[in-house]
């Protein structure tokens, strides 16, 4: 079986930097093989041969923070997870850099205060079962998506824009 890790929040200044070696180390040391890292942010394609647990999840986090010092959320998904969810997005846009997935390790919380679409404006924000699907075609640095939304969300949230959710799907999609 094949799962994908999304790392928040690391290699995005130096206080976050975390090599690749370290990265795949650390999702070995929890147990999964054919560790692949993609980019720089904090993506990667493993094997496993059960669906990742909360348990793995920590397992990462802990052997990232003793590895590099950083402390970063994990998100782990098997890979018809990964796959459901992006399909599930209902936008679109002309710039793969504007279009985001915000992927949460538990479900969008019931009862969730959502901001209003008027307040955001060319921006669109939808709502899927793990995941937050954002339009930003005045640029992501612009949102008008209130901080308090994000953090009513919990604790564990990574985003990837369009782009680089393509390029885990391909390396899905290279290794069957």
């Amino acid at each position: 079986m094949l799962g994908v890790g999304l790392i928040r929040g690391i290699n995005v200044g130096g206080s976050t930097r975390v090599a690749k070696a370290d990265l795949a180390a650390s999702f070995e040391q929890a147990g999964f093989r054919d560790v692949v890292t993609l980019l720089q942010s904090g993506n990667v394609v493993f094997a496993a041969d059960v669906a990742p647990t909360e348990a793995d999840a920590a397992t990462v986090s802990a052997e990232l923070r003793r590895r590099s010092g950083v402390d970063a959320g994990v998100v782990l998904l098997t890979g018809p997870e990964f796959r459901r969810i992006a399909a599930a997005n209902p936008l679109s846009g002309d710039d793969d850099a504007r279009l985001v997935v915000t992927f949460l390790d538990h479900e969008v919380p019931r009862g969730i205060d959502v901001p209003e679409p008027d307040g955001l404006a060319p921006e669109e924000l939808r709502l899927g079962t793990r995941a937050v699907y954002q339009w930003c075609p005045l640029g992501v640095s612009k949102s008008r998506v209130p901080a308090s939304f994000w953090r009513s969300l919990g604790p564990v949230a990574t985003a990837r824009n369009q782009r680089t959710v393509q390029r885990i799907l391909a390396e899905l999609d290279r290794r069957g």
